[in-house]
């Protein structure tokens, strides 16, 4: 397992590459959130009544965020790790039959505490295309099939943008063995390998760090 002082230390690179929210674009970033988990498209008007303002000032708030995605009708069908339109094989199964992707494994590890919700998640192995199950609840990762899964990860260059999926996702994946990660992450330079218990550990820390008032959690000392 990796040391609590890692993952600390990375946590705090994770962080550096998000936007820093304020309060209020905490709120309206876990709102999006929470509304693109009901499972269809969000409108700019409905976002903006949830937190009470204006659409217009709602914009000026999305606008500064690259993450986020719309469909042709310029309503929201993605953001930060969570989206509407399935892509590739990360999947969070929530409470009343509602499926949503992940862009990455780590996603499935921290949007549910986001959520307020237990998540049940499928995936494959990237090396072997073995099924790969887990629950998230508010206690951490259970139930996890094969039990010696993990996972790659890779520390980000620069930024999160809308470029995200490309630069970070892409080299974040669920692996259903240490033998396994060791040959994915020998084929991709930059990668390691980390447990499914530490990819929750990190991340619980970075929802404190980037949602700590929104969601009543204290935040590390390394957060500025």
């Amino acid at each position: 397992m990796t040391s609590s002082a890692q993952i600390d230390r990375l946590a705090a690179q994770i962080h550096d590459a998000r936007h820093t929210l304020d309060r209020r674009q905490q709120k309206i970033a876990l709102t999006l959130l929470r509304l693109l988990a009901e499972g269809a498209p969000v409108p700019i008007e409905r976002l903006a009544e949830a937190v009470d303002l204006s659409p217009g000032q709602a914009e000026q708030t999305i606008d500064r965020w690259p993450e986020a995605q719309r469909d042709d009708r310029g309503h929201f069908t993605a953001f930060m790790g969570l989206s509407i339109p399935h892509i590739g094989h990360h999947r969070l199964h929530l409470h009343g039959g509602r499926t949503v992707s992940a862009w990455c494994a780590w996603d499935t590890l921290f949007l549910p505490e986001l959520l307020g919700e237990t998540a049940r998640v499928t995936s494959r192995c990237a090396a072997t295309g073995a099924e790969i199950s887990l629950a998230i609840s508010p206690a951490g990762p259970t139930d996890l099939q094969p039990a010696t899964t993990t996972m790659s990860f890779v520390i980000p260059e620069r930024k999160f943008g809308s470029d995200v999926i490309n630069d970070f996702c892409r080299y974040v994946h669920f692996l259903a063995s240490s033998e396994a990660a060791a040959g994915w992450i020998e084929g991709h330079p930059g990668t390691f390998e980390l447990s499914i218990d530490d990819g929750y550990r990190l991340g619980h820390l970075t929802n404190a760090a980037t949602f700590g008032n929104a969601l009543g959690q204290p935040v590390a000392n390394w957060v500025i």
